[in-house]
């Protein structure tokens, strides 16, 4: 890679688009970044403002709180780096290795994250918008209150990532894998997550408002005293689910297998069980089920078809 001459100390901060910035130059940039740090005298904040580090080798490194805007990282390993609350609009990572990297606070907006490897990354607490991680690794990455808005994450894989207290707006996570994800207290909205796989994922007290789950398997998975009101999960795999004392109001479960679930002291007002499969389903009242659409094509807990029938006991489960 080219080194770029006419970058001095001085001129670091102020890159010109696409530049591409050579180890040297790069050494002092990080050496007064790491003094600015300290509060030492010399030091600069790091700016890499369109600088070009294609496939670059920078693990490890310490870029808190430096600005990314417009940096080209494609394919560059950034694994164990410290990019703690950096500003990286309009970044490109496509490509990037940025295991166990620490993003956490860092501003992520309208950045390009395809194919990224961000296996147990830190993203606590950042800000995403307008970002794509399309396929992208995530598998155990903490992404602990962060705040996510009108980005892309199809195809990608978070396998047992931590999105406690998450709030998460208008999302795509189409055919994402999400197993054994934590979503404890989490709050999403208007966000497409059809054909998701995430068995024996935890929603519990979380709020999965106006979403999308057509076909999505969430068999096994906990919404205890979850909001799911109008919500579609239209075919969906939840069988084994617990949805004990969740708010179920208008929601779409027609067609989905809900075998040997759990409903304690659910709230089931308009809830569609139209077609669905509810052999085994468990803590039904002849109340819920009455409140709830029910039609000949639906299994009913005790085995029996519907429509239910109030003095039927047909919402007694059955023995499986």
């Amino acid at each position: 890679m080219p080194a770029s001459k006419g970058l001095s100390p001085q001129t670091m901060t102020a890159a010109p688009l696409e530049a591409y910035l050579g180890p040297p130059a790069l050494e002092r940039l990080l050496e007064a970044h790491s003094a600015w740090l300290d509060h030492r005298p010399g030091g600069q904040r790091a700016s890499l403002k369109g600088i070009v580090l294609i496939a670059g080798v920078l693990e490890k490194v310490n870029l808190e709180r430096a600005d990314l805007s417009s940096t080209n990282l494609t394919d560059t390993r950034l694994s164990g780096a410290n990019l703690h609350a950096a500003v990286c609009h309009w970044a490109n990572l496509t490509g990037a290795t940025l295991m166990e990297a620490d993003l956490s606070q860092a501003e992520l907006e309208e950045v390009k994250a395809e194919n990224a490897l961000l296996a147990a990354a830190n993203l606590s607490e950042s800000r995403i918008v307008r970002s794509c991680f399309r396929h992208a690794n995530l598998r155990q990455a903490r992404l602990l209150e962060v705040d996510m808005g009108q980005s892309e994450f199809r195809d990608a894989d978070l396998w047992q990532a931590n999105l406690q207290q998450a709030k998460v707006f208008d999302c795509n996570f189409t055919e994402a894998r999400l197993e054994e994800a934590n979503l404890y207290h989490a709050t999403v909205r208007c966000c497409k997550l059809a054909g998701m796989s995430a068995p024996g994922s935890n929603w519990s007290t979380a709020t999965l408002q106006s979403c999308e789950l057509r076909r999505a398997d969430l068999s096994g998975a906990r919404f205890d005293r979850a909001d799911l009101r109008q919500s579609s999960f239209w075919g969906a795999v939840l069988g084994g689910c617990s949805f004990q004392k969740a708010r179920l109001n208008g929601v779409d479960m027609e067609a989905a297998d809900l075998s040997r679930a759990r409903f304690h002291e659910a709230t089931t007002l308009s809830t569609d069980f139209r077609g669905a499969n509810l052999r085994g389903a468990q803590g039904f009242t002849p109340s819920q089920l009455s409140q709830a659409r029910t039609d000949r094509d639906t299994v009913l807990p005790d085995g029996s078809h519907g429509p239910f029938l109030m003095g039927s006991g047909a919402n007694r489960p059955c023995r499986m």
